[in-house]
């Protein structure tokens, strides 16, 4: 579990988003996945269920009523477990974003006070916390798009298999991408996998993979010290001059403008 606090409006940040429940106490976010904006606050949350690359900007909080977000990772193996317990039925297979806002219910919000509350008694946590994220899990399956976490997690569904095709370019994202090898790798056709791809993640694979490597970069540059051409090749980028247009072209400034900004921002 995460406490995430900013006592004024921030700045736009890029970031991978890894599976993930959002709720924010106070305060409003817009987040950005491809060309779509979703912007939410204390009356709705925010379901990351595969990992995507989105952009991220507080646009309410001051200090008097600074922006509060309580984020909790998924767990796939665990959401699976649940599912195989306690099947849900009639649940189509059909391609959805693995991105959703739903509005918050009395059940779902008392699942994670509980889960809240644990931290001022960390004795019951090992006993008390996984029951009560089984039960949050529950919460979200069961609820209005419950049958999009539902077709990540089921064995073999097309969806999943997409999913695999996610975790597996986040494996390899430096490494040439051909789709033929990527749609065998996941026993799907070319076509089907483009199509479910894009609705998942609002992108195509080959822009997908464009996305980890423009984030992965900076990252690299600010954590290990690596200097713009080094962090290029390390991403999989052929020459440092593409890697900077296409960094000027996604995040407005070359690569080390970037770098800087994010320095002063963290």
């Amino acid at each position: 579990m995460h406490v995430i606090r900013c006592d004024a409006p921030s700045e736009l940040i890029h970031a991978v988003h890894r599976p993930a429940l959002c709720l924010i106490v106070q305060g409003r976010k817009a987040l950005g996945l491809g060309d779509e904006q979703y912007v939410y606050d204390s009356l709705s949350y925010l379901v990351v269920a595969v990992t995507v690359p989105v952009s991220g900007r507080v646009i309410e909080a001051s200090a008097d009523a600074p922006y509060l977000c309580i984020r909790l990772d998924l767990d796939p193996v665990q959401i699976a477990q649940l599912i195989a317990d306690a099947p849900l039925s009639g649940v189509p297979d059909e391609p959805q974003r693995g991105l959703f806002l739903d509005r918050i219910d009395q059940p779902l919000l008392e699942t994670v006070l509980r889960l809240v509350r644990l931290l001022d008694t960390p004795r019951d946590i090992g006993m008390l916390a996984p029951l009560a994220l089984r039960e949050l899990y529950y919460r979200l399956l069961r609820g209005n798009n419950g049958r999009r976490l539902y077709e990540m997690a089921v064995g073999d569904s097309q969806t999943q298999r997409v999913t695999r095709a996610v975790n597996w370019l986040n494996s390899h994202y430096a490494e040439p991408l051909r789709i033929d090898e990527l749609a065998r790798v996941v026993s799907l056709g070319n076509s089907t996998l483009h199509h479910r791809f894009k609705a998942l993640t609002a992108m195509s694979p080959l822009q997908y993979q464009k996305q980890l490597r423009l984030q992965e970069a900076p990252r690299l540059m600010i954590n290990e010290g690596l200097d713009v051409s080094s962090a290029c090749y390390r991403v999989g980028y052929e020459s440092p001059s593409q890697f900077s247009r296409e960094c000027s072209r996604q995040f407005g400034c070359p690569p080390s403008a970037d770098v800087n900004r994010v320095r002063q921002i963290v």
